[in-house]
């Protein structure tokens, strides 16, 4: 029998591109509790490029991650990758709300690379401006591939948990690392393969630029600069970090550093457009995902990009037993999107 009511539990899935995550949330005493979570990483297999489009080898990942953490629901909200969705603000003139659906499609026309019958979308509106007999309404827009919609729910009817809800990780994030925090942040979250970078506004991601670049690029580095396996050069660069050189005169930080600074470069150029446009500056700098870890890394970034930058935890608005703590600690950022998908029903 479960010390805890299930009625209001959800599961946040993350399926990453090297890893599946999992963490069931609660609510007890009107705060949000973790209940257990867990994890499969595929990290002595890290030279299969998209390993993760196997449907059967998912679905009973999440099966068996499912059964090992003792689950005490089914019901499950799942993300869907940030690159692989197209997002943007519009602003609308002159519309009311009979022919707002109308206006958002006919923009999303002009904005959206691909043909609409092919998309699934989505918006809600952010805010509406009075200009004398005028208004102007602010409305976010996503657009979901209807290919990626239907992978997912295909894959869900196949394992042992309810899919109930799919949302894009940026909002899982938001909701994880900043909670009611309506402050103007920057959050860069490193995956595997992908970096997202983000600029939130209130609580609304309004800028966002995906890098096909995260952590495997540069543990092939190291394993090619140090003749060594992926598995072993991946524990290499969660020790040394971007600061420590080597006994043949520094080439392993030089390498690393040659991929973090495009993430940089980047960040730095997208700071940039939103001072620009928006005449005011993002406040901090969040670090989240996997190779967020990577020490000195939050240094590096200080001082390239003149700002200050943390690490996001994920687990501070949610409730656990102290002795989980240290564990907690070391895989909270690679935990922030499943651990915001949990949350957002709750």
């Amino acid at each position: 029998m479960s010390l805890f009511s299930t009625k209001n539990n959800y599961l946040g899935i993350d399926i990453g591109s090297s890893s599946i995550k999992m963490v069931e949330l609660g609510r007890k005493n009107g705060k949000i509790e973790l209940i257990t979570y867990g994890y499969s990483e595929n990290s002595k297999d890290l030279a299969i490029d998209n390993w993760m489009k196997d449907t059967d080898n998912i679905v009973k990942v999440i099966n068996n991650i499912y059964k090992k953490m003792e689950a005490t629901t089914e019901k499950a909200v799942a993300t869907l990758p940030a690159f692989a969705v197209f997002s943007s603000i519009i602003n609308l003139r002159d519309v009311d709300k009979k022919g707002l659906a109308a206006a958002v499609e006919w923009e999303a026309k002009k904005l959206i690379p691909l043909p609409l019958e092919e998309m699934i979308l989505d918006w809600q509106t952010i805010s509406v401006e009075k200009d004398g007999d005028r208004s102007n309404i602010k409305v976010f827009l996503t657009g979901s591939p209807k290919k990626l919609v239907k992978r997912y729910v295909d894959i869900f009817r196949k394992t042992d948990v309810v899919l109930t809800s799919l949302e894009t990780e940026t909002f899982s994030l938001v909701r994880a690392l900043l909670g009611e925090d309506k402050s103007t942040v920057m959050i860069i979250e490193i995956g595997f393969v992908n970096t997202v970078i983000s600029i939130i506004k209130e609580g609304v991601p309004i800028l966002s630029r995906s890098l096909d670049l995260g952590g495997k690029p540069i543990t092939k580095i190291i394993a090619d600069n140090l003749n060594v396996g992926l598995y072993r050069a991946e524990q290499f660069k969660r020790d040394m970090g971007v600061a420590v050189s080597d006994s043949n005169g520094g080439v392993i930080p030089k390498t690393i550093m040659g991929s973090i600074n495009a993430i940089v470069d980047e960040a730095q150029y997208l700071l940039g457009l939103f001072q620009n446009k928006n005449n005011e500056k993002v406040e901090k700098i969040i670090l989240s995902g996997g190779s967020a870890l990577l020490p000195n890394l939050v240094g590096y970034f200080s001082q390239k990009l003149n700002m200050n930058v943390i690490i996001g935890d994920p687990w501070a608005r949610v409730s656990y037993a102290p002795e989980l703590k240290t564990i907690l600690n070391e895989i909270g950022p690679g935990f922030s999107v499943a651990i915001g998908s949990a949350m957002k029903d709750i």
